[in-house]
């Protein structure tokens, strides 16, 4: 192909080499591109022809790649991928002159994680407004998720399945114990830890239930001396010495600096992530908040559907 030849080849005839390729006939080709088969013929013919070689071997059983078509095939695809994200980027620029997204998440996020993302948000869409549902209890964050009270949540992963969910940080559990304590080594015992008394969350707290499930695979007890809702209020109790506690690192920030901190004897992380319905229709903002998201974060997403 001579290079003023390179502005005449088309996407529809690209298109219509990919389809053959994924299809392996002709007729199959143009039935899902919805044109005629002489259409789609015609396409690669004229292709080929601007190319200089061969791409398809027609037989009696269909068409299949020949070894240049084979090589070509790969880059076809990527300038087909490259065409819809220019597309969808396109449709999104064109919904973010205006609208909402709905955040709901549990404190420790929304206090340690969300207003940085919200200021870089802001940045770059400022006509769109951020609404943060702050939930005490994870199914509360479901709850408004299926319900379409809020569009994106922060939740522990893995998720239920009809979330579609991508992570952002894991978050380790470590021991508090008050500031006279005396531990000898920098990760505690069990016999250390049940010497005092446990400061918990509440019995049907997430990060409870993480615990026990903790406890119990190493066959260890776990008795709350107090049940408290409150991460900050167990975070005070243990400075004033009622006790030791077991907390997720970020739920108990800021930590104050007169508390000892310690590991717990075998490790134990929560996983944080953002999750959306699936199969629900999500406006131009969810995207862009998602693509803030994962500026920021680790994760990248999937696609999603489109309102």
């Amino acid at each position: 192909m001579r290079d003023n030849h390179r502005d005449s080849i088309k996407l529809s005839q690209l298109r219509a080499l990919l389809e053959i390729a994924n299809c392996g006939n002709f007729s199959e080709a143009a039935l899902c591109l919805n044109v005629s088969q002489s259409a789609v013929s015609h396409a690669i013919a004229t292709l080929e022809n601007e190319l200089g070689v061969v791409l398809l071997s027609r037989g009696r059983h269909g068409a299949t790649l020949t070894p240049v078509g084979e090589q070509i095939i790969g880059d076809v695809r990527h300038v087909m991928e490259a065409l819809e994200e220019i597309v969808r980027k396109s449709n999104l620029a064109k919904g973010l002159d205006g609208g909402q997204v709905r955040v709901a998440s549990f404190r420790s996020v929304a206090t340690h994680v969300l207003p940085a993302v919200i200021a870089l948000f802001r940045k770059a869409f400022p006509a769109i407004s951020v609404t943060i549902i702050e939930h005490q209890h994870l199914p509360s964050v479901h709850q408004s998720l299926r319900q379409g009270l809020a569009d994106i949540g922060f939740l522990y992963l893995p998720a239920p399945d009809d979330f579609e969910t991508w992570e952002i940080l894991r978050d380790d559990y470590v021991v508090l114990l008050p500031p006279d304590a005396k531990v000898a080594g920098p990760v505690i015992t069990w016999d250390e830890l049940h010497s005092f008394p446990l400061i918990m969350p509440a019995a049907d707290d997430s990060c409870r239930l993480i615990l026990r499930k903790y406890f119990t695979q190493f066959d260890q007890p776990l008795n709350a001396a107090y049940e408290v809702r409150e991460d900050s209020t167990i975070v005070s109790m243990v400075e004033q010495g009622l006790g030791a506690t077991v907390i997720a690192r970020l739920a108990a920030e800021p930590l104050p600096p007169s508390l000892r901190v310690h590991k717990l004897p075998y490790p134990l992380e929560r996983v944080i992530g953002v999750g959306v319905l699936s199969d629900a229709l999500h406006p131009p903002a969810v995207f862009a908040f998602l693509d803030v998201l994962r500026g920021t974060g680790k994760f990248s997403p999937l696609p999603l559907k489109e309102a």
